[in-house]
C-alpha cells in the first residue's frame, strides 16, 4: 500500500460555524491511519453550491472555479507535508500534517531525550527537593524503556507522537515477563514514565495523553517483622563467623532504631547527640525523603555502637558501624537465617518493620511517635503497622476462644 493510500483528505461544510444565512465555512480533514486532524481553510460558500457526496463545489462560475484552484492547492500541501515527514524520517500523522500546513514550525521530541532532561533537572534539585535514590529509580526506569524500545520496536528511541495505550500495555507486560518485576515494583516503573508524561504535556510536548485508558494500582503487601522470641533468639545466638556476627549486630540495631539500610551506613558520631531528656539520640534526616527522623537509643541500640566505638573500619570511614553494601548484607542475613532457624526472609526492611511492630507499637508506643521516629511523610504509611498488629491480636484472641471453648467441653465432659 503506498503512502498517499494512508492518507485521506476530506473537504466539508461546517454549517454549526456559518457566518450568514448564505455561507458556511469550508473545514479540511486529514486522516492518517484511522486518526483525524481538522482545520479550517478560510474559505465560504453558499451550500447549494456545494457537492456534499463528493466534496466539492458545483457550478461554472468564476469563483467556484477559483474555489476548486484553491482546494487542490490545499490538497497538495497536505501531500507535500507528508513527504517531508517521511523523508525527515519523522513520524507521519495527521496532527503533524496539519501543523506542517498551517506553518507551525512543530519540533518533534523523543521520549528518552525527555527522559534525560527530566533527570537532569532532578539532579540540579538534590537534596533540597529530591533525594540521589530517587534519581536513581528514574535513571534505572529511563535505562529498562531504553532497552524495551529496542527490542519492541527496534530503533533507539520514539516520538513522543508515537505513544499510546498499545505502548503502556507492552511495557507493563516487558517489566514483568522480560525484567520480571513483580505487579507492585512494576506499577512504580510505569509511574515514573507518567511523570515524564506530565511534564511532556505541561510543555506542550505531546498532543494526546497515552495513559487516559490505563490504570495501575499497587496491590498490598504483607510486611513480615520478628516476633518478640525470634529478635531474642536472633540477639543471644552465639555466631562464630565475624562477618555474620558483624551482620547480626548492624541487623538488630535496625530493629531497635527503626533505620533503613541507607541512613545505617551514612551515620556518623555526629549524628549522635544529647536530647531533650539528656539521654542519647541520633538526629538524622532519611536519604529517601529528607525527612526528619530523631530517635532516642534503646539499650540494645547503645551497646552495639559501644562495641563498635573503637572498630578500624569505622574510624577510617569515619562510620558510626561497619556496614557492609546492601547486597553483601542481605546476603549474608539468609545465612544468618538459616544458622538461627528463622523461616523468615531476613532483610534490612523487615528490620525496620520489626521496630514499626515488636519493638514499639506492640509496647505501647503511641503511633504518632512511631510515625515521627520512622521519619513517615504521611501517618497512613504507619497505620499499615498497626493494622498488622490487630490482625495479630484478632487471631491470637481466636487462638484462645478456640482453647478456653475446648476447655469447657472438657469440663462438661468430665463432669457427666
Amino acid at each position: 500500500m503506498s503512502d498517499r493510500q494512508n492518507l485521506a483528505i476530506l473537504f466539508y461544510l461546517r454549517r454549526d460555524k456559518q457566518k450568514n444565512d448564505a455561507e458556511v465555512p469550508l473545514y479540511m480533514r486529514i486522516t492518517t491511519n484511522g486518526k483525524r486532524a481538522e482545520m479550517a481553510i478560510h474559505r465560504y460558500i453558499d451550500p447549494k453550491h456545494w457537492n456534499n457526496e463528493s466534496g466539492v463545489p458545483r457550478g461554472s462560475k468564476n469563483e467556484i472555479k477559483q474555489l476548486n484552484e484553491y482546494l487542490a492547492l490545499m490538497r497538495n500541501k497536505v501531500y507535500m507535508a507528508q513527504k517531508a515527514l517521511i523523508e525527515d524520517d519523522k513520524p507521519v500523522t495527521s496532527i503533524s500534517i496539519r501543523n506542517i500546513v498551517q506553518g507551525r514550525s512543530e519540533k518533534q521530541h523523543r521520549l528518552l531525550d525527555v527522559f534525560e532532561y527530566h533527570n537532569k533537572l532532578m539532579e540540579e534539585k538534590i537534596p533540597g527537593e529530591y533525594s540521589p535514590s530517587t534519581l536513581i529509580r528514574f535513571k534505572t526506569t529511563k535505562n529498562h524503556i531504553e532497552d524495551f524500545i529496542k527490542k519492541q520496536y527496534n530503533t533507539d528511541d520514539l516520538f513522543l507522537s508515537q505513544l499510546n495505550h498499545e505502548f503502556v500495555s507492552n511495557l507493563e507486560h516487558y517489566f514483568k515477563t522480560v525484567r520480571l518485576c513483580n505487579h507492585n515494583s512494576t506499577v512504580k516503573y510505569i509511574k515514573n514514565l507518567k511523570k515524564i508524561i506530565n511534564l511532556a504535556r505541561k510543555n506542550d510536548w505531546i498532543s494526546k495523553d497515552p495513559f487516559v485508558n490505563y490504570t495501575g494500582t499497587t496491590k498490598p503487601v504483607k510486611r513480615d517483622y520478628l516476633t518478640a522470641d525470634e529478635l531474642k533468639t536472633l540477639e543471644n545466638k552465639k555466631i562464630l563467623v565475624p562477618r555474620l556476627a558483624q551482620v547480626r549486630d548492624i541487623f538488630v540495631f535496625s530493629c531497635y532504631t527503626g533505620l533503613a539500610y541507607i541512613d545505617v551506613y551514612n551515620l556518623t558520631w555526629d549524628n549522635i547527640v544529647r536530647g531533650i531528656d539528656g539521654e542519647k539520640w541520633i538526629f538524622t534526616q532519611r536519604e529517601k525523603t529528607s525527612v526528619k527522623s530523631n530517635i532516642p537509643l534503646l539499650p540494645k541500640a547503645l551497646e552495639i555502637i559501644e562495641k563498635y566505638k573503637n572498630d578500624p573500619t569505622c574510624n577510617y570511614n569515619h562510620k558510626l558501624l561497619p556496614i557492609l553494601s546492601n547486597q553483601k548484607m542481605n546476603a549474608y542475613l539468609k545465612e544468618i537465617a538459616t544458622l538461627v532457624e528463622i523461616n523468615k526472609n531476613l532483610t534490612f526492611h523487615l528490620a525496620r518493620h520489626t521496630f514499626a511492630t515488636t519493638v514499639t507499637l506492640t509496647n505501647g508506643v503511641p503511633i504518632e511517635s512511631v510515625s515521627e521516629m520512622l521519619g513517615h511523610t504521611n501517618i497512613r504509611t504507619t497505620q499499615i503497622y498497626a493494622k498488622v498488629i490487630d490482625k495479630k491480636v484478632s487471631q491470637d484472641m481466636l487462638d484462645l476462644k478456640a482453647k478456653l471453648t475446648l476447655k469447657t467441653k472438657k469440663t462438661k465432659k468430665s463432669s457427666t
